[in-house]
């Protein structure tokens, strides 16, 4: 199975495995600083397999969280195992012993007091532990590997897709517990997935700009000659006047949008162009969608 995974022993291979090792561990410890610093403390509850775990262990503590999460990811590895790769699968596997073993052992108690405040700094540790691990080449299981499903099939945001499966845990906090934690869960879970995807894919977001301009051809080269990416030339012609003319359509990064005006202004002040955010992109060189 080894082989399957990882068909050939490199230097490079061993430096995958390390780096993802490393961002699955701190991801983890990060993570793990939120549930008991945080979260167990002032009984708050936690989204997917780890707010399950939460509401099993608030009711009967006989359990240590750490030992439910484990348990209650068995089902979602199977499910893994059908629809999602087995170098991610692999990866995840190890982040889930991980997070695992975080939650055991790493409590750093974190001074604040007021319950809005805790909930915010929770949405920031878990959120930018969360989006660390799933940087790595796998996950710590749970529902991230749900969300890769779906990311992979259907295109949908991770954070989204983590923040509308929270909500049966929000209702089922609601009605065991109180109104009040569920609130607190819900602020949380808000901030903790804005900010997974801003770690995930927010620092590389890509850019498709649309430039309709007489002086095409001379921003076309500059484009491919200074900045070293691709243009699309699409015939067109104006609505109201009739007039046949070209419409340049790239993808570039979020830091080459600034070089890019810079070089439209310079050859053509007057040029129209639309700059709009992509969800993935895929193609070499310019791609960014999630290696998983």
């Amino acid at each position: 199975m080894i082989k399957q995974i990882f068909p050939r022993i490199s230097l490079n291979l061993v430096r995958e495995i390390f780096r993802n090792t490393v961002l699955l561990i701190i991801g983890s410890v990060i993570c793990a600083v939120g549930v008991n610093g945080i979260l167990i403390p002032r009984e708050f509850v936690s989204g997917g397999v780890t707010g399950l775990a939460l509401v099993i262990y608030y009711l009967t503590p006989l359990i240590p969280v750490s030992a439910l999460y484990f348990i209650l990811n068995v089902p979602l590895f199977i499910l893994g195992w059908k629809y999602v790769g087995r170098r991610f699968l692999a990866y995840s596997f190890i982040g889930m012993i991980v997070y695992s073993a975080a939650i055991e052992w790493v409590h750093i108690p974190m001074p604040v007091q007021d319950k809005l405040l805790a909930a915010l700094l929770a949405g920031i540790l878990i959120g930018f532990g969360s989006g660390i691990i799933l940087r790595s080449a796998g996950s710590a299981g749970g529902t991230d590997i749900l969300s890769v499903i779906l990311i992979k099939k259907y295109s949908i945001r991770l954070g989204s897709t983590i923040l509308a499966f929270n909500g049966a845990i929000l209702l089922l906090t609601a009605a065991l517990f109180s109104l009040e934690n569920a609130l607190y869960t819900l602020m949380y879970l808000y901030v903790s997935s804005h900010i997974v995807n801003v770690v995930v894919t927010g620092l590389s977001q890509r850019k498709a700009v649309m430039i309709i301009s007489q002086s095409w051809r001379d921003i076309s080269k500059a484009i491919m000659e200074d900045m070293n990416r691709g243009v699309t030339v699409i015939p067109a012609r104006g609505g109201y006047t009739g007039t046949p003319g070209d419409v340049l359509y790239t993808v570039i990064t979020f830091r080459e949008l600034a070089v890019l005006k810079k070089i439209i202004s310079r050859i053509d002040p007057t040029a129209f162009v639309v700059v709009t955010e992509t969800l993935e992109v895929m193609g070499r060189r310019i791609g960014n969608q999630p290696h998983w």
